[in-house]
């Protein structure tokens, strides 16, 4: 038997490696989510990040829910109220191997719905790409808010709110975003963006217009992401995904493999604003 691998799931980490991953992934989402003017904070048994700048999700969100049963349900009640005094319309938690296995009745009972199952992925198998990104420059910010907007369904004032963010995040050295342009246009076709701290790297985003997909391009973003991650002292590489069987193909020709689900509960606060 695989010492590494779950035996109820040969295709997952074992229960211990993979909390051990969720925790170095985690604090390295939470160190990319504040970029530059996030707050970080402990609310409860709960992590924090919640970023003005950044209207996205992964941006604004508690994770790593570790503690008693009566901890972890009074910690989703206090979250409630903070996500409503920040301005936000929803709170949102990250449930991994970090969190108690108990989440979902907790949750269920505390009036939280899981809205989504998804993989976090660990690089395995480094590939190699034809295609040639690019660094991004100030030049390709409004086109990168342009797709994460139309992938996100982000307002105007949320995609320009997300522009100001991304400049920040390429004057970051911690920070890896890499434009691929688009041959028939004046514009790019997609993008990548990745975050290193402390040997842990993310591949974040990889997103490429749906009129420029199956070329290519969204491998090609995401290995050199990766590339340069490692270059920049990433000595593990992750990534995020959903649970679909596209989701999963993509990765596999990356170079990932799954290694533990992530599940994101919710619960709309705008009743407490």
């Amino acid at each position: 038997m695989d010492p590494l691998h779950d035996p109820d799931d040969e295709d997952l980490l074992h229960p211990r490696q993979a909390r051990m991953l969720a925790g170095l992934v985690e604090n390295a989402r939470m160190s990319s989510a504040a970029i530059r003017y996030g707050l970080r904070t402990r609310v409860g048994v709960a992590t924090l990040v919640l970023n003005q700048d950044n209207p996205l999700p992964t941006a604004n969100h508690a994770c790593a829910l570790w503690g008693t049963l009566a901890e972890v349900a009074s910690t989703l009640l206090r979250l409630e109220q903070v996500f409503a005094e920040a301005g936000r319309s929803e709170a949102v938690v990250y449930a991994s191997p970090s969190t108690v296995a108990e989440i979902e009745g907790i949750a269920d009972d505390s009036g939280w719905r899981a809205v989504e199952e998804g993989l976090v992925l660990l690089h395995r198998e480094p590939r190699v790409t034809w295609v040639s990104p690019r660094p991004a420059e100030d030049r390709d910010l409004p086109g990168i808010a342009e797709l994460i907007a139309d992938d996100a369904g982000l307002s105007e004032a949320g995609e320009s709110r997300l522009i100001r963010n991304l400049g920040h995040r390429i004057d970051d050295p911690r920070c890896v975003v890499h434009v691929v342009d688009d041959a028939d246009a004046d514009r790019i076709a997609g993008f990548a963006q990745g975050f290193v701290e402390h040997g842990m790297g993310l591949v974040e985003q990889v997103v490429v217009r749906p009129g420029r997909r199956r070329r290519g391009l969204g491998r090609g973003l995401a290995v050199t992401a990766v590339d340069e991650l490692r270059e920049r002292g990433a000595r593990l590489v992750a990534a995020h995904s959903d649970e679909s069987r596209p989701a999963e193909r993509f990765a596999e020709a990356c170079g990932f493999e799954a290694a533990y689900p992530v599940t994101a509960y919710a619960r709309r606060v705008d009743e407490l604003l």
